[in-house]
């Protein structure tokens, strides 16, 4: 059986996991004010609601500087920041029953308030004497009226200042021990009766790990239907897909979900919002590295909003080293900024509180463009496909903002613009232009392969490998031999055991579970045995295969694997994977391809 452990783009170190975020995020717990606090930041509130707007710019945090918030806080401002996620846990705001603590996150408010910045808040964990096993991961919980009492004390104090609430962190992970979609659907549900209770206006999300379609789709299933306002994921190893050309992977996130939301009745327009996305960069200074870190924020927000996501947090504000020298901060733990944290300052000032997604341009050769709507202002940002580059015109003079330092210059009608894979921010743009893109809004992205009445999706391995519909995630874990591509079992890290893809979501959309996967193999030498097993996405989470031998031969064989219960929804960023771990040695890959059957 396929063992959940071993991840493809473990974005978050192990050491760093979900315990290091168990007191994560500070909560969002607000000063209870007689009144409604005042409006923050530039963006418009939401029909009046001083708790709201439609700014995208947002920050989670993590616990271990907590501390730390007044001297982030005015940081993430200035860098145009105006939501930002976290949460004290139940066991400190209630450490005994009957007895509140609001001391330490009504500070904590006030200083958010006097920063312009609105919270988000979470309910989580337990509160030991809450807990069957006296902890604060582990169910069952000894009675849901103690969980009830909670959000409705918390909704009470902080109605005035937090209008959305998360439940739980990351259920679906490790924060919930023993948990299931049974069990969070009643947490769900119960939060949400009675915080409306306390505050008709109060808005309930639920939240998954990775981008965990499944567990979303069972706990609603399970009766969290009708119980939620709006659906958070964290999306970190999608976006890691991003430095293999995974562009179409991070779009098409909203339009799963969307299929999702509808096969369960659930309303069309619910809100969509990334509550934690982020990317590593080394403690001490590097050039390349932080580079790289601007690359992935870059692309996490344009993406993001371009593909509807209403609300985008990066995770985290600042950045603890978790013992390999790196960390997901845009701000140091000397409390020096990233060049991160000032490519998001020209991103929010450049695109405006309230961007809107106004339509995309196919440029050739595999770049990206993406028009949004700044107040009536066009931006378009723009960059090329993964290790590629591209060359585009413009018919009249535009004007280039980097993200690196906001450098800023005039390119001239005619005058070449070489796209990297490093985003590029252009103003000023031809109105003929704006109006292709606004004209191309609502139809399909052209970087998605069209398998509309086709029979198979497929990708030829070697060198440069030619993919139509199904793409190899991370081609490092082969290497280039021959006529195909081969494993790497001297990997240190194992991961060279493995072969991983994703195939397009239009060829294999939400509910389609039938399918053929074939594979195209041969031994590396006639004595040398191998084999493998495929790992896949299914309606239980992800699974393993029969094992199946390579024959003793020269010659190219097809091995296939028929089943029942696919759910590619790309949870951890790949639907399938080759699996070698078992074999003796290596073996060639030279194609693989799925068959929807019959």
């Amino acid at each position: 059986m396929f063992k959940p452990g071993r991840l493809l783009f473990q974005a978050r170190p192990s050491a760093y996991p979900r315990v290091a975020r168990s007191i994560v995020l500070l909560m969002a717990l607000a000063f209870c004010a007689p009144c409604s606090a005042p409006s923050t930041g530039n963006a418009r509130t939401v029909a009046g609601d001083p708790r709201d707007d439609r700014n995208p710019w947002g920050v989670a945090t993590g616990a271990e500087w907590l501390g730390d918030y007044p001297r982030f806080n005015p940081m993430l401002k200035q860098a145009g920041v105006r939501w930002l996620r976290g949460f004290y846990e139940w066991q400190t705001i209630q450490p005994r029953p009957g007895e509140w603590n609001f001391a330490a996150s009504d500070r904590l408010v006030e200083n958010a308030r006097a920063n312009g910045l609105r919270l988000a808040g979470v309910f989580a964990y337990f509160a030991p004497w809450a807990s069957a096993d006296g902890g604060t991961r582990k169910f069952p919980i000894k009675d849901i009226r103690f969980w009830r009492e909670y959000v409705a004390g918390m909704v009470a104090r902080y109605h005035s200042d937090i209008k959305y609430w998360e439940v739980w962190n990351e259920f679906n992970g490790s924060f919930a021990v023993d948990g299931s979609p049974e069990i969070y659907a009643e947490l769900v549900r119960e939060a949400s009766i009675s915080a409306k209770k306390v505050d008709p206006t109060t808005k309930i999300g639920m939240s998954v790990a990775n981008f965990d379609v499944r567990f979303l789709d069972a706990a609603i299933k399970a009766g969290a239907a009708g119980h939620f306002d709006y659906i958070c994921v964290h999306p970190y190893e999608i976006l890691a897909g991003l430095r293999d050309g995974g562009e179409p992977t991070f779009l098409n996130m909203t339009t799963t979900l969307r299929k999702m939301l509808d096969a369960n009745k659930q309303p069309a327009g619910t809100p969509l919002w990334i509550t934690e996305i982020g990317s590593l960069a080394p403690v001490k200074r590097d050039d390349v590295e932080d580079q790289a870190q601007v690359v992935a924020l870059a692309k996490a927000y344009l993406l993001s909003i371009a593909a509807g996501f209403q609300r985008v947090f990066w995770f985290e504000a600042r950045g603890p080293s978790y013992g390999n020298g790196k960390d997901f901060g845009l701000i140091r733990s000397d409390m020096t900024g990233r060049p991160s944290l000032d490519a998001l300052g020209i991103l929010a000032a450049t695109l405006g509180p309230e961007p809107a997604s106004a339509g995309w341009l196919d440029f050739g050769e595999g770049a990206y463009g993406f028009v949004f709507d700044n107040e009536g202002k066009a931006v378009l940002g723009a960059w090329a496909g993964a290790k590629r580059e591209a060359n585009i015109v413009f018919d009249g003079d535009v004007r280039l903002l980097s993200l690196k330092k906001g450098e800023s210059r005039t390119l001239r009608a005619g005058e070449p613009l070489m796209l990297s894979e490093a985003p590029i921010l252009i103003e000023d743009l031809p109105a003929a232009l704006v109006e292709k893109a606004r004209a191309q809004a609502d139809k399909p992205y052209p970087w998605n392969a069209g398998h509309f009445g086709t029979a198979q999706a497929i990708a030829l391995l070697g060198e440069r490998n030619t993919e139509n519909g199904v793409r190899q995630i991370n081609r490092d874990t082969t290497v280039a031999d021959r006529d195909g591509r081969r494993t790497n079992f001297s990997r240190p890290d194992k991961e060279g055991h493995y072969a991983y893809f994703w195939v397009d979501p239009q060829f294999t959309p939400f509910e389609a579970r039938a399918l053929e996967i074939t594979a195209v193999v041969r031994r590396v030498a006639t004595e040398k045995v191998a084999g493998m097993t495929i790992d896949y996405e299914s309606t239980r989470g992800y699974v393993g295969s029969d094992y199946r031998s390579i024959a003793a031969s020269d010659a190219w064989q097809e091995i296939t694997w028929t089943i029942k219960d696919a759910n590619f929804v790309g949870a951890w960023g790949w639907n399938f994977r080759l699996n070698g771990i078992s074999s003796p040695n290596e073996f060639l890959i030279k194609e693989v391809r799925v068959r929807r059957a019959q």
